[in-house]
């Protein structure tokens, strides 16, 4: 498929830094780390964006590199399996996490939000990059599947062990405040 569409840099920097952002936050739970996979995200994409082929729609493209960065900015620093979240870090990834989609939507509870995004931390990093992009980005399964360049399958099975992993760190929290049923 040949790309007619041109694409303002401005534009999508506007549009999109504050998902990119978020999702790099998220995944490097660490906001210097974020911020460096922002900036090399847009580099990037403004250096290839002419040969963006238009077989995705470009956030998902953009996602992908953005999402690439973070895992290579991980294994660079060796903490891909074993994260370790600062408190000031707890407060930055509270702040991307959405509100009100049934996960967690209790604006009073700092503490449970900060217990759940330990767990989310404590998850190996294949299983915690499709739980993000499935359950908190909520990105469809082929989309998750195209980014990672995994089957659909794979993402299924990885979101099903991140969900578990979860509920098994989280299962006496959400019984405790009545979320259980």
């Amino acid at each position: 498929m040949e790309q007619n569409v041109k694409y303002d840099i401005n534009q999508l920097v506007a549009e999109y830094s504050g998902r990119i952002y978020g999702l790099a936050l998220r995944l490097t739970a660490n906001q210097a780390d974020a911020e460096d996979v922002l900036q090399e995200t847009f580099l990037t994409v403004i250096k290839k964006l002419d040969s963006f082929e238009g077989r995705s729609e470009i956030y998902t493209w953009m996602h992908r590199i953005a999402t690439n960065l973070a895992l290579g900015k991980l294994r660079k620093l060796k903490r891909a399996d074993d994260v370790d979240i600062s408190p000031e870090d707890f407060d930055n990834l509270a702040t991307g996490l959405p509100k009100g989609k049934g996960w967690f939507d209790d604006e009073d509870n700092e503490f449970v939000r900060e217990l759940l995004d330990d767990a989310i931390g404590k998850l190996p990093e294949h299983h915690r990059v499709v739980f993000i992009m499935r359950d908190v980005e909520e990105m469809s399964t082929r989309d998750t599947a195209n980014i990672l360049d995994i089957s659909e399958a794979n993402v299924k099975v990885r979101l099903m062990r991140a969900r578990i992993q979860l509920r098994n760190e989280l299962g006496h929290l959400w019984e405790s405040v009545g979320r259980g049923n």
